[in-house]
């Protein structure tokens, strides 16, 4: 209890991020390309401008792309429609969302076996993702409406067999869910405490920035004293997953291309891979260069190359 396990934020050896001005700076040295998918691919529901045909041209040059998202509300397959739905041709094993990597970890660490239940809170993704693997898991979206009984002698009665709390994105994050998962966790002798991702915010719309899942986790670490075991970015799990799977020796032939530089530029730097960070997402270029103050937790992290999008990397 007490001790975050995942990887923290390192800066990059080189002190000021470079502005790529002609691709072959950096296609010359990539095999494999990581794309974040929300601020890079898309913004809410829509597409960014050109990327159809920068997606097709690197995919001509032999480059192997995935898409690796800290979003948990969709499942791989979820995921999968929404490229379709964008007109975008992507493989479902190409995909990687942060609920397939919660999913993952429960799988790596044998979780089944314990006979214990998860208690989720978050979207569907993550129980979709824990079917596939046959963990028994309740709440999520079932439990949106439920209201805490905060009447005298008011008590919620939780479940003795949870083991472990996944927190991921929660548009219906109620009272109710918060009072389950602390239950669990401060009760249930072993419940182990998931989190997807600690997004500060995220892109529902193209107008605006909203509270991410940090929100929701820094909820449920408030009441419990517990730091979470995170999975998404820039945890190690779903680069380890992808270069074991593809036998993927060498990961500085892989860059991790984001618009978060404490998520996706810290996973591409603390995993060995070269870093590109675009601007179409939450980074400015005044904070990149350090001429307006960084984001809380971004201070010292620079990326190897950055773009406005990510059509600059065709010429």
């Amino acid at each position: 209890r007490g001790v975050a396990r995942y990887a923290t934020a390192v800066a990059s050896k080189s002190g000021t991020a470079k502005k790529l001005t002609a691709p072959s700076e950096l296609l010359d040295g990539v095999d494999i390309f990581i794309f974040d998918c929300d601020g890079v691919i898309w913004r809410g529901d829509s597409l960014i401008d050109g990327i159809p045909n920068v997606l097709d041209k690197l995919r001509q040059a032999g480059k192997r792309l995935f898409f690796v998202t800290n979003n948990s509300t969709k499942s791989r397959a979820g995921y999968k429609g929404k490229f379709a739905s964008l007109g975008l041709d992507v493989q479902p094993e190409e995909i990687f969302s942060s609920s397939f990597a919660a999913a993952a970890y429960l799988e790596q660490t044998n979780f089944k076996a314990t006979n214990k239940k998860v208690y989720v809170i978050g979207e569907r993704g993550i129980g979709e993702e824990l079917d596939l693997i046959g963990v028994n898991w309740f709440g999520g979206e079932a439990d949106k409406d439920v209201l805490a009984p905060l009447n005298p002698g008011g008590k919620v009665q939780h479940d003795k067999d949870v083991g472990a709390v996944i927190v991921g994105f929660d548009r219906n994050i109620n009272y109710y869910k918060l009072q389950y998962a602390q239950l669990c966790l401060n009760e249930n002798p072993g419940c182990e405490f998931i989190a997807t991702n600690l997004d500060r915010v995220t892109h529902l719309t193209d107008a605006q920035e909203w509270a991410g899942n940090g929100t929701m986790v820094g909820a449920v670490r408030g009441c419990t004293g517990m730091e979470p075991n995170v999975v998404g970015k820039p945890a190690p799990l779903m680069v380890d997953y992808i270069a074991k799977k593809y036998g993927i020796n060498d990961r500085s032939r892989i860059c991790m291309v984001g618009d978060r530089l404490d998520t996706d530029i810290a996973f591409g730097l603390n995993n060995g891979m070269k870093t590109c960070l675009t601007l179409s997402g939450v980074t400015s270029e005044p904070e990149l260069l350090d001429q307006v103050p960084r984001k809380a937790g971004t201070e010292g992290i620079q990326p190897e190359f950055y773009v406005d999008t990510i059509n600059d990397f065709v010429a």
